[in-house]
């Protein structure tokens, strides 16, 4: 008996008892900390693809902009070569034409317009003559009236002219600013706003360096349009230098070639495709009020405004201006960013006149036919969004799924555990008993015929209920690996019932329960396997004596009941008077491992496979169990079953299974 003692010592310290409340030691919670890092994790990634995404967006943005600026910047070129065509042609020279007469301009003219009629090299590709609507010189220095004096290279000479109306403002202007070279070179700026330090540098002979290109010195009057550039006055008796009074040489532009020819063919060569324009463009003068110098499409220019994708100041602001430094920087380094290319200027071509504080440049246009650029670039960064969006809730489902399974596969993993302690007690309790009966047999302690029988039945039941809890066991591994078979067949219920009754009658007795019998007379047979059946009924008709209360009554019932879908069931219910089970656990009794807390906490033992396996079962056979349940009431465990339709084909076979 000593031995016995320690061994049966030795197993409890061992194994926790569920029955006493199953303590565990508490330990640090795990999923908590995950889930915050987690959530962590997708804020982190939520922002770097917004910032990635952003990025993306003002890439497409700066390389669209960047196209439409490099097109711009083309077209700006083509127009700058067609302007500054015949100043190259009339080559003023360093000493601003002090060496050159009125015929020597009078002879490159000529040459040039003959150049360009007869002419169709790369070098002549900007020379049109009919670019020029004439060339004058204005004679400033004569300290009497000022001739204007017109170059006339059809007849090959030089005729005084009237000067025409349009071009008294500027020829005023120049007039005015005629007292020396460093002052006619700055004629273009208003004198308030006269830099410091002139344009113009002087050397040791106190003539100035004017230009580092063929282009620099000659200034620009927007309204006419001319191009104008100071002379140095030259005469036989005076050696000419920067303190003489300046001549003018006066070049006015054709500006319906410039509007019906020039800007048309610039405008198919760089925004459109053979004879379609992709944008509409405009050439805008601007002021009050604005005029449109061209428009390739009615009203373009003036309307519409506020949809302008770009726009681009054709002449440049003042070099030493802001915004004329900062292109002086953009153009050395890299192209205009995203928020830049909306609006620019383009490099200064030669100084354009101001005759009031506010300037009115001429402005380059554009809008896209097909839809705002903007909206371009806005459908870009929303679909970059989205798809950032997309991916960002996929991995956050992937992460949530992830999540779950961990807690699942935990919880599992601690409802085995669980399973493992339960079992392990509910296989100690038979075996200590025949163990201890067996120790006692041997030791002499039983004697006598009566106490043999009683210990044999002793054995004889506790092996029952151990190899009840080994088939529960092997069942569920069945379950579980998808070997279990059925052999479906038509079963009488009554004494499938009654057979149930008659087997379970010595754990009826042992529990001091009545379990009564309510069999509908008449009921068809169901189909079913009778191994099956009788594990459902006497899983649960042990969970309803387990759970019962003082009121140590079990009622089975079966009857015959329509479905919803006019089908007919047998239904056998097994209800009891215990304890009952809350709404929230409903969905867990199922559950494989699954302890309620209220059997835990009232010490019922068990090993929470019991309506799991009954449940499978059921529904192998096509049925279902359900169950309604109040708290401190009692549960009713139904079973539902299908009849036998072609009862009266079947008839022998249930007659067969009954003597079976």
């Amino acid at each position: 008996m000593r031995g016995y003692r320690l061994f049966v010592k030795t197993i409890s310290d061992l194994i926790p008892n569920p029955r006493h409340g199953m303590r565990r030691k508490r330990s640090f919670p795990f999923w908590p900390p995950v889930l915050v890092g987690m959530v962590v994790l997708l804020a982190a990634v939520a922002v770097l693809q917004y910032r990635w995404t952003s990025e993306v967006s003002d890439a497409d943005e700066f390389r669209v902009g960047t196209e439409l600026e490099s097109l711009m910047m083309r077209w700006h070129l083509d127009l700058y070569g067609e302007f500054s065509a015949i100043c190259v042609a009339m080559q003023v020279g360093p000493d601003s034409g002090a060496r050159d007469t009125w015929h020597d301009y009078l002879e490159r003219y000529a040459a040039w317009s003959r150049a360009g009629q007869t002419q169709n090299s790369l070098t002549n590709i900007y020379k049109n003559p009919d670019l020029v609507d004439g060339i004058y010189i204005w004679e400033t220095s004569r300290n009497s009236q000022p001739r204007f004096l017109r170059l006339n290279p059809a007849i090959n000479a030089i005729d005084t002219v009237t000067i025409r109306p349009e071009l008294v403002p500027l020829l005023s202007h120049l007039k005015a600013n005629s007292e020396n070279l460093p002052q006619a070179l700055n004629a273009w700026q208003l004198p308030s706003s006269q830099p410091e330090h002139p344009l113009v540098d002087h050397d040791n002979s106190g003539m100035g360096s004017l230009r580092s290109t063929a282009t620099t010195g000659w200034q620009f009057d927007e309204g006419v349009p001319a191009i104008v550039h100071p002379i140095v006055h030259h005469s036989q008796n005076q050696r000419p230098n920067s303190e003489n009074r300046v001549d003018w040489i006066v070049i006015v532009l054709n500006l319906q070639t410039v509007r019906n020819r020039i800007l048309p063919e610039l405008a198919r060569r760089y925004f459109g495709r053979q004879s379609v324009l992709d944008y509409k463009v405009a050439v805008v003068a601007t002021g009050t009020p604005s005029r449109v110098i061209y428009s390739s499409d009615p009203g373009f220019g003036v309307r519409d405004v506020g949809a302008l994708d770009s726009t681009m100041n054709i002449f440049g602001p003042p070099p030493e201006s802001v915004e004329g430094q900062f292109w002086q920087t953009v153009k050395n380094s890299q192209s205009l960013r995203s928020e830049q290319w909306h609006s620019f200027s383009g490099p200064v071509w030669f100084p354009t006149f101001e005759y009031g504080s506010h300037p009115d440049p001429w402005v380059l246009v554009l809008q896209r036919r097909a839809g705002p650029l903007q909206s371009v670039v806005e459908r870009v960064r929303r679909r970059n969004l989205a798809i950032s969006a997309v991916v960002l809730v996929l991995l956050a489902v992937n992460m949530g799924v992830v999540l779950m399974a961990g807690i699942r596969a935990h919880s599992f993993a601690q409802l085995q555990m669980d399973f493992v302690a339960s079992v392990s007690h509910e296989l100690r309790t038979p075996l200590t008993a025949i163990f201890s009966a067996a120790e006692n047999i041997k030791d002499g302690v039983v004697r006598g015929k009566s106490n043999l029988v009683h210990y044999g039945s002793l054995v004889m039941s506790q092996t029952r209920q151990l190899m009840d809890h080994v088939d529960r066991i092997l069942l569920f591994a069945s379950i579980r690996s998808g070997r279990e078979r059925y052999n479906l067949h038509a079963i009488p219920v009554g004494d499938i019932v009654r057979i149930v009754h008659g087997s379970m009658a010595e754990f009826i007795s042992d529990n001091e329960c009545s379990v009564a019998i309510d069999v509908e007379p008449g009921l068809p047979c169901v189909l079913g396997d009778s191994y099956a059946i009788r594990g459902c009924l006497e899983n649960l008709i042990t969970n309803a004596i387990k759970y019962s209360r003082n009121d140590r009554q079990v009622q089975v019932s079966a009857e015959l009941h329509n479905t919803d879908n006019g089908a007919k069931e047998v239904r056998i219910g097994i209800r009891d008077h215990g304890i009952g089970i809350s709404s929230s656990e409903l969905q867990h009794v199922f559950e494989p491992f699954y302890r309620s807390p209220a059997a835990t906490a009232a010490q019922i033992h068990g090993t929470g496979l019991g309506l799991f396996l009954a449940k499978h079962l059921a529904e192998a056979m096509g049925g279902r169990i359900s169950v309604v349940s109040d708290v401190g009431v009692g549960s009713t465990f139904t079973l539902h079953l299908a009849i036998v339709e072609t009862e009266q084909t079947l008839a022998q076979e249930c007659v067969q299974e009954v003597m079976r």
